[in-house]
């Protein structure tokens, strides 16, 4: 009798074991090679290799075609568990997010990188719950920059011209405010709305412009460096009840510790993409008037966010005292 118990006891052990198992989908715009797309897979190695095997995430990189607003959507019905996304995609649903997004509130990547590992970084991730995902980490992304068909060197050059907007609250109004006109567009289709003529400029950073192809339609790269909006990991809320406090605590701590991984990945991309960029001819425009494009965007500060407490975050980001 004894004997037949163990026998049940491990039959029911074996079968038990991979039931345990967690396998998690991950979602990404940009290709495989991109930097994101391999720090979530670095993160997804940490998971595994922190959980023995238990927690398991497959990444899909460019294999999801659908704009990040679809895939916002889809992590908070609970279809899809991970995913990488531009902060830009959340300002309606998350407020807080509009402070990162906004138009030269940052001095350098290094103020950026303070301001999200600080305090204020993660006030803004814990508001993330409210909107159906969990906010893991934030990849910062780098100083957006015009690029397209003509050269920018002030909001003058920009009169009239059909400037591509992300679908954001905060992203028409700013290209209003430089005199152009917003024409909202997935970012998978700058390339041939571009060559069609649809559109004259985007922006974007070093690393997208080059991961995507642009620089092969548009000839001009001006670095008005307006805006720096990182992006951020989620989690679907929907997923997350579902998890044990072990295996959320496995997660968090496997993303805290893919950004140090993460941002050599990005410096060293965004130095590759700019080269690349230029020996394919791209002319770099660099005489730009960064005090016009100031004036014309920082008063947006004021006008996109009313809440007295995100006032107030967007003074405490303007007092830090580094660099």
């Amino acid at each position: 009798m004894r004997i037949f118990n163990l026998v049940v006891w491990l039959v029911a052990a074996a079968v038990a074991g991979p039931a345990a198992a967690r396998d998690f989908t991950s979602s990404d715009i940009y290709p495989s090679d991109y930097p994101t797309v391999r720090a979530v897979a670095h993160l997804a190695d940490l998971m595994r290799e922190r959980s023995g095997g238990r927690l398991i995430v497959s990444t899909l990189g460019a294999a999801d075609q659908q704009t990040e607003n679809y895939t916002l959507g889809e992590l908070r019905n609970g279809t899809l568990d991970m995913a990488r996304v531009n902060l830009a995609v959340l300002n309606s649903a998350v407020p807080a997010t509009t402070v990162l997004t906004l138009p030269y509130m940052f001095r350098s990547t290094a103020h950026e990188r303070r301001v999200l590992d600080g305090p204020i970084g993660q006030e803004i991730l814990a508001t993330f719950e409210r909107a159906g995902v969990v906010g893991l980490v934030f990849y910062d992304g780098g100083a957006r920059s015009t690029y397209g068909v003509m050269p920018v060197r002030s909001p003058a050059d920009l009169r009239g011209v059909k400037y591509r907007a992300q679908q954001s609250s905060n992203w028409a109004p700013m290209v209003r405010a430089m005199g152009a006109q917003p024409v909202v567009l997935p970012l998978i289709r700058v390339d041939p709305s571009m060559r069609a003529g649809l559109v004259d400029v985007a922006d974007g950073n070093w690393s997208s412009f080059v991961a995507l192809q642009h620089h092969r339609v548009a000839k001009f790269f001006s670095q008005t460096e307006h805006a720096r909006s990182p992006g951020v990991v989620l989690f679907s809320r929907r997923v997350w009840d579902t998890l044990s406090d072990e295996e959320r605590s496995i997660i968090r701590s496997a993303a805290r510790d893919s950004v140090a991984y993460y941002r050599r990945l990005w410096d060293e991309h965004e130095a590759e993409a700019r080269r690349t960029a230029e020996t394919a001819g791209v002319q770099i425009v660099s005489d730009v008037d960064l005090s016009a494009f100031s004036s014309a965007l920082v008063p947006l500060h004021d006008t996109a966010v009313s809440d007295a407490r995100l006032k107030a975050m967007i003074d405490r980001i303007k007092a830090d005292p580094g660099p």
